[in-house]
C-alpha cells in the first residue's frame, strides 16, 4: 500500500512538473524549441529535405543532450513548424513566408510574421549544358577532382565542395543525400553577403562608412558609432556571442521577434574603434541600417541588385518575424551559388563587365582591421581561416603556407569560402562539422594550391 502511495505521489509530482514546464518553460528550453522548429522549417521548405532527417542529422547529432528530447511537427498547410521538449514544452514555432524564408516566432504572433513577404525576382535556371557560372556544368580538372573527393581533406560531415580557378568550376563534390541543387545554410558566411548589401547603399549614396548618428543624441556614447565601426565589429556594443546557453546571440536569434530592436537597446561596453568583438548582433544592426536606407523595396533588393545579376537562383536571406533580414546568420544557397558570390568578390564587385560595388570597396572591407590585430577584416570578413587547435591569437593559416592575400567567409559548423586573389582561386566548403572536431579547411585549400602549381 505504501509503495502504491509513493508511486502515486511521484506521478503527481512528475505531472505537476511537466505542467509547470509547459506553462512557464525556462528560457533555455525555449531557445532549444525555437532552434529545432527554425532548423526544420528552413530545411523542409527551402531545401526540400525530410524533417526527420533534419532533426536527426542537423539538430540532434551535434551532441547537445537536450536536443535529443526535442520533437517537431510540420504543418504543410500553414507552412509552420512547432517544436518542444517531448513535443509540447518550450513553445517552439517557426513560419515559412514567400520570398523571406522561415522565421522564429517567439511571441506566437503568426499573423504579423506572415505579413513579411517578398516578391523576389529570380534569375533564369542556369543551363545544365553550359559551363559555370552562366550554366552549372563543371570543366573538371582530374587532379583537383581527386582532392575534393578525399575524405581527409573534405573533413567529417562535408556536404558540398566547389573549386573555382580562373573563373571556371574545375572540381566539385557532394556528401551523401546532397547535390549541386541543394541549398545549404551558410550561417555566419551570410555576414559577408551583408557587406555587399551595405556596399550597394554606399554606391547609391544613402550610406557612408564615416557616417554616425544611428542612435539618438545622449545614447550613452552609441551616437558616436560609425558605419565603419559596425562593419569592422569594433563598434563597442555589449554582446555575448557564446552558444550552448542563453546568451545575447541565442536570445536574439530564438527569443526575440524583432532582432534589430534588441540590438538597438544594447549598451555600449567600449569606446567605438578601440575593441574588437565578434558579434552577430552587430551584423543584424547593419541589416537594419541598409534596409532603412533602401526603403520600401528593401526585401527585394538582395535579389534585384545582387542575386539576379550574379545568377544566384537558389540564394535566399531569411527575415525575422518583424522584417529585418537576418544578415548575420540565415542565408541559404547551393555550393555553386556561394561560389558565384566568392568569384564576384574576387572580381572586385564586377560581374559580366558591370560594376555593382564601388571601386576599391572589396579591397577595403577585406583588409585587416587594427582592433582585431589582423584576425578580422574591416567589413564582415575573416583574414584567418578556422582556428582548429592553433593557440588563440596565432594565425592558423601560417602552418599551411596560405597566401597572405587570402580572405575568408566563415560560418558555424565548418562553412568556409576561401578567396585568393593572387591565385584567381575560390574554394567553397560546406558541411556540418562541429568546431570541437578541430577540422581546418586550410588543408583542402593548401592541397588545391599545390596541385595548381
Amino acid at each position: 500500500m505504501a509503495v502504491a502511495k509513493n508511486t502515486l505521489i511521484s506521478l503527481v509530482l512528475v505531472a505537476g512538473g511537466l505542467i509547470w514546464l509547459k506553462v512557464a518553460p525556462p528560457e533555455l528550453l525555449r531557445v532549444g524549441a525555437n532552434y529545432s522548429a527554425k532548423m526544420v522549417c528552413s530545411n523542409v521548405f527551402l531545401a526540400g529535405r525530410d524533417a526527420d532527417q533534419v532533426m536527426r542529422d542537423d539538430v540532434q547529432a551535434p551532441g547537445n543532450p537536450l536536443m535529443r528530447l526535442m520533437w517537431v511537427t510540420v504543418d504543410r498547410e500553414q507552412n509552420s513548424v512547432r517544436g518542444g521538449l517531448f513535443g509540447f514544452i518550450g513553445n517552439g514555432l517557426a513560419l515559412h513566408r514567400p520570398g523571406t524564408g522561415c522565421a522564429t516566432v517567439p511571441d506566437g504572433d503568426l499573423a504579423r510574421a506572415a505579413r513579411v513577404v517578398s516578391q523576389r525576382p529570380l534569375p533564369a535556371e542556369p543551363p545544365a549544358d553550359q559551363p559555370w557560372p552562366a550554366g552549372s556544368a563543371a570543366q573538371t580538372l582530374p587532379a583537383l577532382q581527386a582532392l575534393v573527393e578525399s575524405a581527409q581533406l573534405a573533413g567529417p560531415g562535408m556536404r558540398a565542395i566547389a573549386v573555382i580557378h580562373n573563373g571556371k568550376l574545375v572540381a566539385q563534390s557532394y556528401g551523401p543525400g546532397f547535390s549541386q541543387s541543394t541549398p545549404l545554410l551558410g550561417w555566419s558566411m551570410t555576414k559577408s553577403v551583408t557587406a555587399a548589401l551595405v556596399g550597394l547603399q554606399i554606391a547609391d549614396g544613402t550610406l557612408r562608412m564615416s557616417q554616425a548618428g544611428f542612435w539618438p543624441k545622449d545614447s550613452g556614447g552609441r551616437e558616436a558609432i560609425k558605419l565603419g565601426n559596425l562593419m569592422a565589429m569594433d563598434d563597442g556594443l555589449e554582446f555575448n556571442e557564446g552558444y550552448g546557453d542563453v546568451s545575447d546571440v541565442t536570445r536574439m536569434l530564438y527569443l526575440e521577434p524583432d532582432m534589430a530592436a534588441y540590438m538597438q537597446a544594447r549598451p555600449l561596453a567600449h569606446q567605438p574603434g578601440t575593441f574588437w568583438n565578434y558579434s552577430s548582433g552587430t551584423t543584424v544592426m547593419l541589416s537594419h541600417l541598409w534596409q532603412q536606407a533602401a526603403g520600401k523595396q528593401s526585401l527585394e533588393l538582395p535579389y534585384s541588385r545582387l542575386f539576379v545579376p550574379l545568377g544566384m537562383r537558389s540564394a535566399i536571406i531569411e527575415a525575422d518575424a518583424r522584417g529585418t533580414l537576418v544578415g548575420s546568420s540565415y542565408m541559404y544557397a547551393t555550393a555553386q551559388d556561394w561560389a558565384r558570390y566568392g568569384q564576384f568578390l574576387l572580381q572586385d564587385g564586377v560581374w559580366n563587365g558591370q560594376r555593382l560595388l564601388p571601386e576599391g570597396f572589396v579591397q577595403n572591407i577585406s583588409s585587416p582591421s587594427v582592433a582585431s590585430r589582423g584576425e578580422y577584416a574591416r567589413g564582415q570578413f575573416w583574414r584567418w581561416g578556422p582556428q582548429g587547435a592553433t593557440p588563440e591569437g596565432e594565425n592558423p593559416d601560417t602552418a599551411f603556407d596560405i597566401p597572405a592575400d587570402t580572405f575568408w567567409m566563415r560560418g558555424h559548423d565548418g562553412q568556409t569560402v576561401a578567396i585568393v586573389p593572387s591565385q584567381q582561386l575560390v574554394v567553397v566548403r560546406l558541411g556540418l562539422t562541429p568546431q570541437s572536431l578541430l577540422y581546418q579547411s586550410q588543408g583542402l585549400l593548401a592541397a588545391v594550391l599545390k596541385a595548381l602549381h
